[in-house]
């Protein structure tokens, strides 16, 4: 998804998501920047690739797709594992500003095992439903228990953007690979590269890439500003917006509007 004009700004998803994950913040950041959201290989429409149950792997298409669109040096946001790829990026030097928003990678000891275990129980519950999903998005109760470990007020969610965020798990070939590669491979190394300034968002409520995390993360990318989102769980951009949009604007360069008050 291409959309908006000025300089570019590229998005790139968390596990098992789309470019519709940013469907809460993708067109008010338009107002600003040209927005690239892209599919992730193997999720949403863009086929899986032979190494894309691997993250290094879905690290090398996305550097490759930077350098396909003569895009070195663009902006990036991830979310997720979209946040580790985007630091991942920022490592190797082949991006420009950095906010990676709850970034996966820096689990240790039992919290590998709680990375693995609830979000593998979460995702067959999700098959389990697939055909009764959109259903049960619109049920505030169902919608709650469904996505509790993801958002810090499941309740408040649009009815369609559970629906359709639930339904691209469950269709994601590669999601039950990328859990054990991601639960089993080595932590995300930093630092960043010289001209990639980074900021690291968390949500203080995250009960999947858990809060104690953020300081591995700081740790490995020492010049990096850490930002706190109250009454956040691991998508900002759902629990957060207004406020998720002005973080990413004032640190890519963008132009945001005056802050106003968190939703």
């Amino acid at each position: 998804m291409r959309r908006g004009q000025g300089r570019p700004l590229l998005l790139i998803h968390g596990l098992g998501g789309s470019w519709r994950s940013w469907s809460t913040i993708h067109l008010a950041l338009a107002d600003k920047r040209e927005v690239i959201a892209i599919d992730l290989p193997g999720h949403g429409a863009t086929p899986a690739g032979v190494e894309s149950g691997t993250f290094i792997g879905l690290a090398n298409s996305v550097d490759a797709f930077i350098a396909e669109q003569e895009l070195s040096g663009i902006d990036v946001v991830g979310s997720s594992m979209g946040a580790r790829l985007v630091l991942e990026l920022a490592r190797r030097g082949s991006v420009g500003a950095v906010v990676a928003l709850n970034p996966g990678g820096f689990w240790r000891g039992w919290e590998r095992t709680f990375f693995r275990t609830t979000i593998g129980a979460s995702i067959r519950l999700v098959r389990g439903l697939e055909p009764a999903l959109p259903m049960l998005s619109r049920n505030v109760a169902a919608r709650t228990a469904l996505l509790a470990q993801l958002s810090a007020k499941p309740w408040a969610l649009a009815p369609e953007l559970v629906a359709t965020e639930l339904k691209s798990y469950a269709a994601t070939p590669t999601f039950d690979a990328l859990v054990r590669d991601l639960a089993e491979g080595p932590e995300q190394q930093g630092p960043a590269a010289p001209g990639s300034p980074v900021v690291i968002g968390w949500g203080r409520q995250d009960r999947l890439c858990l809060p104690r995390q953020a300081a591995r993360a700081q740790e490995a990318f020492p010049t990096a500003n850490l930002h706190w989102f109250d009454k956040c769980g691991h998508f900002p951009m759902w629990d957060q917006p207004k406020e998720t949009i002005r973080l990413i604007l004032e640190s890519t360069g963008g132009n945001a509007d005056k802050p106003t008050a968190s939703t």
